[in-house]
């Protein structure tokens, strides 16, 4: 809580543009017992744009999400992929109205698999507290955890070994660590 917010400023602020096909999905997620769920939204990279916790799967939070996620990336994709929740739609038609749509539960594997990092680290810490707490820790653990995932098995041991070392190298610029330390 006391740094990650700051970390993740410094992140957004370093990476460039992201893609222009976001893929949007909703995944549930138990808190003291009561179902919530996380919005999230990743681009055609798998790199993740924004997420939210909310109590509903409704309109009203569906467009909550869209202006979060429009305000946080400053542009309009070219598409978005969604799976068939009607939520979504209405929303996508008064934010986004020229932005191609598609709605299909194969194509949304993309923001399917994104959700694999969060349910782990969900298991480490063993459920989170609160829907505060859910949102805090994502919105910080995501940029984190993009930074060092790197899909090694599509590498040459150089280029993986460039990566961690650019990856490193972010991360002592932005947390002001020195590299002697």
């Amino acid at each position: 809580m006391k740094f990650g917010q700051h970390c993740v400023n410094n992140f957004r602020r370093r990476q460039g543009r992201l893609g222009d096909t976001w893929h949007l999905d909703e995944m549930f997620i138990r808190i003291n017992g009561e179902r919530q769920y996380l919005w999230c939204a990743v681009d055609q990279d798998g790199d993740v744009l924004n997420i939210l916790v909310q109590s509903r799967r409704s309109k009203k939070t569906a467009k909550r999400f869209f202006r979060k996620l429009l305000k946080g990336q400053r542009y309009v994709p070219r598409e978005i992929v969604t799976d068939k929740l009607k939520s979504n739609g209405a929303a996508k038609r008064q934010f986004m109205p020229s932005v191609e749509h598609h709605q299909d539960k194969g194509l949304n594997y993309r923001a399917e698999v994104s959700h694999q990092p969060t349910r782990q680290r969900e298991r480490q810490i063993r459920r989170f507290k609160s829907a505060g707490h859910a949102q805090r820790f994502l919105s910080a653990h995501n940029p984190i955890n993009y930074l060092f995932r790197v899909c090694r098995h599509l590498l040459k041991a150089a280029h993986y070994r460039l990566f961690r070392d650019r990856a490193f190298s972010t991360w002592r610029e932005v947390t002001c660590v020195s590299s002697s330390a």
